[in-house]
């Protein structure tokens, strides 16, 4: 009889290994596979894939210094497996004897069971060696990041590069926000108490309630009928920062899977009708569950923001969201593959897109509007580079660097323009925001 132990190693092994070697999203291949273990074992299987994907460099390395030559490319799910045995022993409360028999178990289970003795062999050298007190060898090693992404990041930010990489290898904590239109956040937090989950405030962020542990979702009281929806504290601000100058015809741009169109209407309720697009219409169904579920209502189109042209119907947008397309640097501590499939090259490509859907959209505005853009980048080649040279380019154009409320002042970096919060700072993750007004005519 196969090992549960061992299935949820194995299974944890080839999803890792679909996002190394093959190039997919952590999030898409555990949606598509976590139903192959138990219910029970789901949680593990996320631990496993999260944190050995989290700790990818310093787990090569170690399994680099174990094996003796790489294995052939058909067995590289071996390599994934052996650093989630890595991962367990160095960073997980599992006895090490469990960790190297399960793991061996799953080798077996992985149809490699000539290389179970490897993986025994490896395993155990690692504890008897103490290969986990030795210093890492290099950069990426030591901070587990490509190297690439460690030199951008130390020379946007010369004084804070480390603090931003040690933030992006911690685990992000569980944020909500609330429907104020139906409740407070304190009186949500009193509601969770009352259900044995504690949770607390951050001042400047009115909707927003962060959980000291992590829950299901069913666990929320309220959550199916809308009255708290997951939502990093940092990405509510875009709702409250667009809406503190702007009522009336209000476009969401790139707005899949619909948590900031969810705020705009919470916190515009009737003073804003809302258009929401997005260029992948399989993702729009993700919108309407979001906008069902806290029974808003707005209009909802595939579009491409690219190609106003296509669906524009040449009445003004009185404020438009622009949630730029982004490398996702800001947000890495949620999505640990992103430090493994995104490339440099990609950051040239996506500042393009990012200043041609810029362009596009800014005659759509009306005079005295704004458009606020915003990424879950900390790059300025997304970021100040791109709203910067656009002032630049048009006349028409001021920031409005009004802050949406003064508590979150010391939370943001000034940029030349626009303002960043750093992922870790008061708990939230990384975004940048530059509200872009357009002039009246005079």
């Amino acid at each position: 009889m196969k090992s549960p132990g061992g299935k949820v190693r194995a299974v944890a092994a080839e999803l890792v290994d679909a996002v190394v070697n093959g190039g997919q999203s952590l999030d898409a291949v555990i949606a598509k596979n976590e139903e192959r273990v138990e219910a029970s074992d789901r949680a593990l299987l996320r631990m496993l894939c999260y944190g050995s994907l989290r700790n990818h460099w310093q787990l090569q390395n170690w399994v680099g210094q174990l094996l003796s030559k790489p294995l052939r490319k058909r067995d590289q799910v071996i390599t994934s497996l052996l650093a989630i045995g890595l991962y367990q022993i160095t960073a997980m409360r599992i006895p090490d004897h469990a960790v190297v028999s399960e793991t061996v178990e799953a080798a077996r289970q992985l149809r490699r069971p000539k290389l179970a003795g490897l993986v025994n062999a490896c395993l155990r050298r690692f504890m008897r060696d103490n290969l986990a007190n030795l210093e890492p060898s290099d950069e990426p090693s030591r901070w587990n990041h490509p190297e690439w992404l460690i030199q951008r990041i130390r020379g946007d930010w010369p004084d804070d590069w480390q603090a931003i990489l040690t933030a992006n290898n911690e685990r992000a904590p569980m944020w909500l926000r609330v429907n104020t239109s139906r409740n407070s956040a304190e009186g949500y937090v009193d509601r969770l108490r009352a259900d044995g989950v504690e949770a607390g405030l951050l001042a400047g962020f009115p909707d927003a309630v962060r959980l000291h542990e992590p829950q299901p979702v069913e666990n929320l009281p309220g959550f199916a009928d809308g009255d708290a929806s997951v939502q990093d504290a940092a990405a509510q601000l875009a709702a409250r920062w667009l809406l503190r100058h702007v009522t009336g015809r209000v476009l969401d741009a790139c707005a899949a899977p619909g948590g900031k169109s969810g705020h705009l209407l919470e916190v515009g309720e009737e003073r804003i009708s809302l258009l929401a697009i997005d260029s992948d219409s399989a993702r729009l169904a993700s919108i309407n569950e979001n906008l069902n579920r806290i029974g808003r209502d707005a209009t909802i189109i595939a579009a491409d923001a690219s190609k106003p042209e296509e669906w524009w119907d040449r009445e003004p947008f009185d404020g438009i969201l622009f949630d730029a397309p982004c490398s996702a640097s800001g947000v890495v501590r949620r999505h640990p593959d992103i430090k493994i499939l995104r490339r440099e090259s990609d950051l040239k490509n996506l500042a393009q897109l990012q200043k041609k859907i810029l362009e596009a959209l800014w005659p759509l505005l009306a005079p005295g509007g704004t458009l606020l853009y915003a990424t879950c980048s900390v790059l300025a080649a997304e970021n100040d580079d791109v709203t910067g040279q656009f002032l630049r380019d048009h006349s028409d154009a001021i920031e409005n660097d009004v802050l949406p409320n003064n508590n979150i002042r010391d939370l943001m970096r000034k940029k030349a323009c626009g303002y960043q919060i750093l992922p870790g700072t008061a708990d939230l993750d990384g975004f940048y925001y530059a509200a872009l007004q357009k002039k009246k005519v005079s």
